[in-house]
């Protein structure tokens, strides 16, 4: 079928806009793959879904299908994303657990882009998160003109969630408040919502459910009760097994990050990538991967997703006032922002560190190691 030059130009403009977004979500970002499994899809589609669980687990777990690769998004335990995907199929909420950069929010998002289409329905868990934002608020200009109505209410993204029978996304359940948290019991509980002040209750259609995410390490901000924990299946997200684990989540983020933003950089060597993992790792276990040395622990979390930021970063400088390819400098830059949040307790793991494992290790850590300790001064 031939298009006219409006349609034409109409999808050029489209396609120069997304160009400009900084941050297309995954469902836009992963399309091709998406609305391929989708062609090719064979297995029951459980309601409200787009596709079936064995093709969402494709989708994350990486595959082909067709002629068509399915890049992986999430490198680690299959059977983890098998039970968030059945956990999904029931009328259970879906809350992963983990330390800061396991990939708790991108494996939320990309489950959601997969069985929906839709990950954009989002609640940021902060200490001013309010219940109004898990349930429904007002536009008070026109409560006030008109009273209460359905064209004033403010629906929140569970409010559109249990709707359309689709899934929302609960971003840092630990650090909303008690009384936030208690609002979200009842809808898990009751699958619905009262408005009184329109006399209804919404239901929930087949299809809706909750993922929430929560952070190990704030385990003690707004500590979940019991009676929110039991209206989740819990999957706890384990930091990357060993070394080349974590290397392939960072080369591959990296390369993905880098592709939307204009950073005029090589992709960082396969020996700058082990270098980082290799200190990162060291660092948040205490010891040198080997296990000969003890080393202190800085105070910051040093997560597989500060790895992928650090390299980004190198990448900017590399690109925008070296020669494009990352250098010992612009490493050792990253890395004392990386590891040195706390001056006095950072500082002093971070000098010991150099002094007694990276000088040690020879020609190879020569060029960082030089750059670390000048950066390190003082």
């Amino acid at each position: 079928m031939l298009l006219s030059a409006l349609e034409i130009n109409s999808r050029k403009l489209g396609e120069h806009m997304e160009e400009q977004i900084l941050r297309l979500p995954a469902e836009q970002l992963f399309q091709k793959e998406i609305d391929a499994l989708i062609k090719a899809e064979k297995d029951p589609i459980p309601t409200g879904w787009k596709m079936s669980p064995k093709s969402v687990k494709t989708y994350i777990c990486g595959g082909k299908v067709g002629r068509t690769v399915i890049t992986p998004k999430y490198i680690g335990q299959e059977r983890l994303v098998e039970i968030a995907i059945a956990t999904l199929v029931t009328d259970r909420a879906l809350l992963l657990i983990g330390e800061p950069g396991t990939a708790k929010s991108w494996l939320s998002e990309h489950l959601t882009a997969a069985i929906n289409g839709d990950s954009t329905k989002v609640v940021q868990g902060t200490a001013g998160t309010t219940e109004e934002q898990i349930r429904y608020s007002w536009n008070y200009a026109m409560l006030i003109a008109q009273g209460p109505s359905k064209e004033a209410m403010l629906k929140s993204p569970i409010f559109h969630a249990m709707e359309t029978g689709t899934i929302a996304r609960m971003e840092e359940i630990s650090r909303c408040a008690s009384e936030v948290q208690d609002a979200l019991i009842s809808i898990l509980s009751e699958k619905r919502i009262s408005v009184p002040e329109l006399g209804m209750e919404v239901a929930a259609q087949k299809g809706f459910s909750v993922i929430a995410t929560a952070n190990t390490r704030d385990k003690g901000v707004n500590e979940m009760s019991a009676a929110l924990k039991r209206r989740f299946n819990i999957v706890v997200l384990p930091s990357p097994d060993n070394l080349q684990s974590e290397m392939d989540i960072v080369r591959t983020r990296v390369a993905q990050l880098s592709g939307s933003l204009d950073l005029n950089a090589e992709l960082p060597e396969e020996d700058v990538v082990e270098k980082v993992c290799t200190i990162f790792r060291e660092l948040r276990l205490g010891e040198t991967l080997d296990r000969t040395q003890k080393v202190k622990t800085p105070t910051g979390v040093l997560s597989t997703a500060e790895a992928i930021s650090l390299l980004c970063n190198s990448m900017a400088l590399a690109g925008s006032f070296g020669d494009g390819s990352i250098s010992a400098e612009d490493l050792a830059a990253g890395l004392q922002g990386a590891v040195v949040k706390d001056e006095d307790k950072d500082a002093i793991a971070w000098k010991e560190y150099l002094e007694n494992v990276m000088k040690k290790r020879g020609s190879q850590w020569l060029g960082l190691y030089s750059a670390c300790k000048e950066l390190n001064k003082g």
